[in-house]
């Protein structure tokens, strides 16, 4: 469904503003390529994971180990624990920018809720998340 022209406008002038405000965070918004790069992360992950999952058992079931020690199985735990470090990578990257495209969950909003004090909407993230928006606050207020 198109936008009306007075929604257009709306966009544009918010747009404009972003871009005003914060060029950085409005590029790196711009064009979706925040959520492939997540997508594409998550599909190395797994298929080095299934990769390295295939080498730990067939290291196990191989006759080949030399010295008794089953070489194709420590390369394939080392493959696991890689995949697992390129997703926690990329989760840390996407949690520590302010510019993450996660939505917030159904009944999370004003409209939801759920809110904290002041009638704010509580945000969705862990402990830590919420300990630096209290330390960024009490920061503003001086």
């Amino acid at each position: 469904m198109p936008l009306s022209e007075h929604e257009q406008r709306m966009l544009e002038q918010i747009e404009s503003a972003l871009y005003a405000e914060d060029p950085k965070f409005a590029s790196s918004v711009r064009g979706g390529r925040l959520r492939s790069t997540s997508s594409r992360r998550r599909l190395q992950a797994a298929a080095l994971f299934a990769i390295g999952l295939f080498l730990l058992v067939a290291g196990i079931a191989a006759p080949f180990k030399p010295g008794g020690f089953p070489i194709i199985s420590l390369v394939g735990f080392i493959a696991m624990f890689g995949a697992g470090v390129l997703l926690m990578i990329g989760n840390s990257r996407r949690s520590a920018r302010p510019d993450s495209t996660e939505t917030p969950a159904a009944g999370s909003g004003p409209s939801g809720g759920s809110t904290g004090r002041g009638g704010r909407p509580r945000k969705s993230g862990g402990f830590s998340e919420r300990m630096e928006d209290r330390f960024r606050r009490r920061f503003e207020q001086e």
